[in-house]
């Protein structure tokens, strides 16, 4: 079956996670590939300046070829971070990642087969990642609107949009057309309390004393479906779902069901990597999907990502990227850390930024962010604790491909 140029790239997303990579070992029936990247910047924000790990990353990807065209693989990738922790904020922390040196990203394995599609288990890119991924080139500043990185700029772990833990997958395409489903096996379950800088033990505490400003959720299991159809070459259109649900439990003994929905669609120009214009943009919408900079659950908002570039001749890649996440007023679940029904979460900022592609794997780089969030509240110190984590910002760094 041919596969078309959507099909490839939606596959990249689960067999070949980086442009280049190493060959290990190979035989008539395995092999073994190394890729990842390590990359450096100086970024000064919030009146500060230090050099940060910009996500780096390694990664091993194995392949074994099998009876009847068949296919089974496994990929393992590690965060690393080889200059240190850091103290300093930006988008919430200056690095996504926990401070140890080495740390999980992504561990899956599966089968594939060229007419039949592929299965994956494992931690893993969501089905919802491929209707957005494509305005996510910044590399200093994620757009953080499109329900990838929920809970407050997390990895979306938790309800599978982003890298999803525990996650069962199918893909396939025909024709123009690729699709991918899967299914978040798990059970989880964590207590919050409507009260400021409280510890989780301290917090589930006061629900086992019964204290109403208690309660425990329960988050199990999350389903989604993308779909993405190549009209032309350069032109692609995506669409995808994801859904999953909290039950809460109050101490005072009340229970509440919530959904957690995202939906949307992107539409996609272009080829970011090779020369010439690249567009895309996407819009979703969610309800109990993410939360605020304070961690308190959004009941629905509206998110978009744009992102324009031009690549010359000369290897200069020039780009400016536009994000917005609008809450709206009244976006607080009530109750939840005694908030305010009149704040206002609007997370709005643009990007510029200008790519020097020294070889198509070594990038010098320099970006810079200009924020325009709204976070309004009559609640002082709530109102400045939301805007510290988001700010203007100019880096410059160099990112290096295996």
């Amino acid at each position: 079956m041919k596969r078309t140029r959507a099909a490839m790239l939606i596959a990249s997303l689960t067999t070949i996670p980086t442009v280049s990579a190493i060959e290990l070992y190979k035989d008539e029936q395995n092999s073994v590939t190394v890729g990842g990247f390590i990359d450096a910047r100086i970024i000064h924000t919030q009146g500060e300046s230090e050099l940060v790990n910009g996500a780096s990353r390694i990664n091993f990807d194995f392949k074994r070829q099998l009876k009847n065209n068949w296919q089974a693989f496994a990929l393992l990738e590690w965060g690393v971070n080889p200059v240190g922790s850091s103290d300093i904020v930006y988008n919430n922390r200056f690095e996504s990642i926990q401070d140890e040196f080495l740390y999980n990203r992504l561990g899956y394995v599966g089968v594939k087969h060229e007419d039949y599609g592929q299965i994956t288990l494992g931690k893993q890119w969501g089905a919802w990642y491929d209707v957005v991924y494509s305005t996510n080139y910044s590399l200093v500043w994620d757009g953080n609107a499109a329900g990838v990185y929920t809970y407050n700029k997390d990895d979306g772990a938790i309800n599978g949009t982003g890298r999803g833990d525990k996650v069962l997958q199918y893909r396939n395409s025909y024709g123009k057309f690729s699709f991918a489903v899967q299914a978040q096996l798990k059970s989880d379950d964590f207590y919050t309390c409507d009260v400021v800088d409280i510890s989780l033990n301290e917090c589930e505490a006061l629900f086992n004393q019964g204290n109403n400003a208690a309660q425990k959720v329960e988050f199990n299991s999350t389903y989604g479906a993308a779909l993405t159809y190549s009209a032309t070459e350069n032109l692609m259109l995506t669409a995808g779902i994801n859904r999953g649900e909290f039950d809460i439990v109050y101490a005072g003994g009340r229970n509440q069901s919530v959904e957690d929905l995202i939906y949307g669609v992107g539409i996609t120009y272009g080829n970011f990597s090779q020369p010439g214009w690249y567009g895309a943009a996407n819009i979703n919408k969610n309800e109990n999907h993410d939360t605020d900079n304070l961690g308190r659950l959004i009941k629905d908002a509206v998110g978009v990502e744009s992102l324009i570039s031009y690549r010359f001749d000369n290897d200069i890649r020039a780009f400016i990227a536009y994000n917005v996440f609008d809450a709206g007023d009244d976006y607080v679940i009530q109750p939840n850390f005694n908030a305010d029904p009149n704040d206002v979460f609007k997370r709005q900022f643009a990007v510029l930024g200008m790519h020097y592609l020294m070889s198509e794997d070594t990038i010098l780089y320099i970006e810079a962010r200009k924020d325009f969030s709204d976070f309004s509240s009559t609640n002082a110190a709530q109102e400045a604790q939301m805007s510290q984590t988001e700010d203007n910002g100019i880096a410059i760094g160099f990112h290096y491909s295996l």
